[in-house]
């Protein structure tokens, strides 16, 4: 990969360049601050990836993160914060703001070898796909594919407050377990009938529904400190604090008025009817490692069961009422 490396201490740097030049495979440019930073990536849109520091005098890599994300050509680019912050509330900001993974200094050769190289393999994976980055009625950005899409795939939303990728949301949690930071809770929200609504509309209508899925989830859960991710099949995964939970029955008539509220339509006008459902929460207190992201895939898992549970008895009401 072509990376862009940034930092202010020029040991940093220097010792960078000589784990880079050890692991192969790649090439590294380096910059000594965050605008320094911005200025190559205005003038070269080639970079494959890009590795920050947090703290640096002027401008911080959590606001170099967000402003790279304006910068065509970098919207989806990986970034791997590199850095001695370990705290919870710079890990938060720095996956808001764009992060793709985040690693602390020390670390090992060996370790960061294999994070650029699931780096690499998500650009390729991009190259592949023919990954365009389009914007959708709402103002929204969605990223769309040259092959055939899958209900089953997730797909990556931009601007909006609180959502990240799926990978992204992955790594956030595996860095929450690796630094023992327990405490945060998992859920998933389910569209309801949602292989029904796949094959009535087309790729880019299913999109489009599923972006304004989440500015409604986004808006609803204003009051909470979350992060959340499309997991593919019509649900979102969250993860929030465990003492700032919802109540998720009322939290689900929220979310469910507020979609009602965007009298949601396809590209040929017919209206939309979206609803969704919600799953039990799911903690991470005492899960590390394989068993923390565990939790995402129990929390999808479990909003699927609840959204089908809600559709079936929804259908035995009916059947119920046409036979009195």
């Amino acid at each position: 990969m072509f990376i862009l490396a940034v930092d202010d201490d020029p040991f940093i740097l220097e010792l960078l360049s000589e784990i880079i030049d050890h692991i192969g495979g790649h090439t590294l440019v380096t910059a000594a601050s965050g605008s320094k930073a911005l200025d190559i990536l205005h003038d070269d849109d080639s970079f494959d990836c890009i590795m920050l520091d947090i703290q640096m005098p002027d401008m911080d890599g959590i606001e170099v993160c967000r402003a790279l994300r304006q910068i065509p050509g970098y919207e989806v680019a990986p970034v791997l914060m590199l850095t001695a912050m370990s705290e919870k509330s710079y890990i938060d900001s720095a996956f808001l703001a764009g992060a793709t993974d985040y690693l602390n200094k020390p670390f090992e050769i060996t370790e960061l070898r294999v994070r650029l190289g699931v780096l690499e393999e998500l650009v390729a994976a991009r190259t592949r796909q023919g990954a365009t980055l389009v914007a959708t009625p709402s103002g929204a950005r969605t990223v769309t594919s040259d092959h055939p899409m899958s209900i089953y795939r997730p797909f990556e939303i931009h601007d909006i407050a609180g959502i990240v990728d799926a990978v992204a949301l992955e790594n956030y949690v595996a860095k929450l377990s690796r630094a023992r930071l327990f405490g945060s809770s998992v859920f998933a929200v389910s569209v309801r009938r949602v292989e029904q609504l796949f094959h009535q509309m087309s790729p880019f209508d299913f999109q489009c529904m599923i972006v304004d899925v989440a500015e409604a989830l986004a808006d609803t859960m204003a009051a909470h400190a979350f992060i959340g991710a499309y997991a593919g099949n019509g649900t979102f995964v969250c993860v929030v604090e465990g003492a700032r939970l919802p109540d998720f029955e009322r939290f689900t008539d929220q979310l469910n008025l507020a979609i009602h509220r965007l009298e949601m339509h396809s590209s040929k006008g017919a209206r939309l009817h979206v609803r969704v459902s919600t799953g039990n929460a799911m903690r991470i207190m005492w899960r590390s490692g394989a068993t923390a992201l565990d939790a995402l895939s129990q929390a999808v898992t479990a909003a699927e069961a609840e959204a089908q549970r809600a559709e079936r008895d929804l259908d035995d009401f009916w059947y119920l009422g046409a036979s009195a």
